[in-house]
């Protein structure tokens, strides 16, 4: 009977060639399209453990007709009978998983008149008490154990004492019922701790989402910004064209010029917003200027006059030349860097390396050691790290985020530079 208790697994997600470890009402959770007939299906571990049940009321019955042939003053016929009444009750055994109730109700009248059946009726109880809540369970049990002074009246045990085989009888059963209840209450337990971390998968994929919404919103919001400034020059240039006509001819090539400069980076930005559905507020509103590549060093200052370690390595090529998306983003990703090592890592040397040139694109890593000593608990949810890979995603590059061999951490990210 040992085979009814469930294994201690709760995902979902439990391969299929697992699942025939699992209970029936387990497997079937996981597994809708599986029932059949309203029924659950029975899996290949249902199989062996009713098996088991079947071969110990066996084993249970032919010990008691054991018994009984060794009491003289039980006539031949009795013992029969009652052998006949047990063999049908250990048949009866492949039916408590359809009909545990039925099962438990139809043993207690069949346990006054068969000794042999004694094994199935303390299985179809630890069934009834796995399968049923506690009342059903209750009003069985208590009949169960209310008949046991009748039967052992008429059918006296010849090895033991009236009150002990009382005793004994009535302990197997408050056993096997409380077994049943354990069983119930673990597979219960496991139930519930697979719909949590469905719940918590659900939850985390929704604040993902929602991440994902909130930082495209602020991408939009910050080319939004560009997008008007570099439109509002073309339309400056273009009137002073439309109503210039007679323009010197360095001024007309001048004009020209921008409009052509004006007009290419207007057209850079617009694809950083394709995809973006929705402009909303963001925390950089107002028109402050955007940080660039160039305010890295004062970042970097600004972390050491807080008290952190950080070591800064701008090797890139003609920094001055590196388009101001690709210099925001970059700040943006060493700026979350510096902050996610200062709240995890405190104390440890922070190294942020920016490479990189035109045609080989920008690349910003920064990365930390293990902490020293026990780091206490800082909440957070990942969503500054959600909301990078966004950034740098929409920007055309990409950004990979991890632990290292060494016990720290890594962000590493590469940004396209036409």
């Amino acid at each position: 009977m040992s085979g009814d208790q469930a294994e201690p697994r709760t995902p979902a997600d439990l391969p299929a060639a697992r699942r025939w470890l699992l209970p029936s009402a387990l497997a079937d959770e996981l597994d809708p399209g599986a029932r059949r007939s309203g029924r659950p299906r029975r899996t290949a571990r249902d199989w062996i453990v009713d098996f088991s049940c079947f071969v110990l009321a066996v084993v249970t019955g032919l010990l008691a007709a054991e018994s009984m042939a060794e009491d003289p003053n039980l006539p031949e016929p009795v013992a029969a009978v009652d052998q006949v009444i047990g063999a049908l009750s250990c048949g009866a055994v492949w039916l408590r998983r359809r009909w545990p109730l039925g099962l438990a109700i139809a043993m207690v009248p069949v346990g006054l008149v068969s000794n042999t059946a004694g094994g199935a009726g303390l299985i179809s109880l630890f069934t009834l008490a796995v399968h049923r809540p506690f009342r059903y369970v209750a009003w069985t049990g208590g009949v169960s154990l209310a008949v046991l002074p009748v039967f052992f009246r008429l059918r006296p045990d010849p090895e033991l004492s009236y009150p002990a085989v009382l005793v004994f009888t009535g302990l197997l059963i408050v056993s096997a019922i409380g077994w049943g209840m354990f069983v119930r209450s673990k597979r219960q337990l496991m139930l519930s701790l697979r719909d949590r971390a469905r719940r918590a998968e659900t939850e985390a994929r929704l604040r993902a989402e929602q991440a994902q919404r909130l930082a495209r919103e602020a991408i939009a919001r910050e080319m939004h910004d560009v997008l008007a400034h570099r439109l509002t020059l073309l339309s400056v240039h273009a009137g002073a064209l439309e109503f210039r006509p007679d323009a010197p001819r360095e001024e007309v090539a001048r004009a020209a010029g921008v409009l052509r400069e004006s007009a290419h980076d207007a057209l850079q930005d617009l694809r950083q917003i394709i995809g973006v559905l929705r402009a909303a507020d963001a925390d950089d509103a107002g028109g402050r200027p955007q940080p660039t590549l160039a305010a890295l060093d004062a970042l970097v200052a600004e972390s050491r006059e807080a008290g952190m370690k950080v070591t800064l390595a701008n090797r890139v090529t003609d920094a001055g030349a590196v388009p101001a998306v690709v210099g925001r983003t970059a700040y943006r990703i060493a700026q979350e860097g510096l902050t996610n090592a200062r709240k995890h890592a405190p104390g440890s040397e922070v190294a942020v390396t920016v490479t990189g040139g035109p045609g080989d694109g920008l690349v910003v890593s920064v990365r930390n050691p293990a902490p020293e000593g026990e780091v206490p608990h800082v909440p957070g949810s990942g969503q500054g790290l959600i909301g990078l890979t966004v950034r740098a995603t929409l920007a055309g590059g990409t950004l990979r985020h991890g632990p290292t061999p060494d016990g720290g951490f890594r962000v590493r990210a590469w940004l396209p530079w036409d």
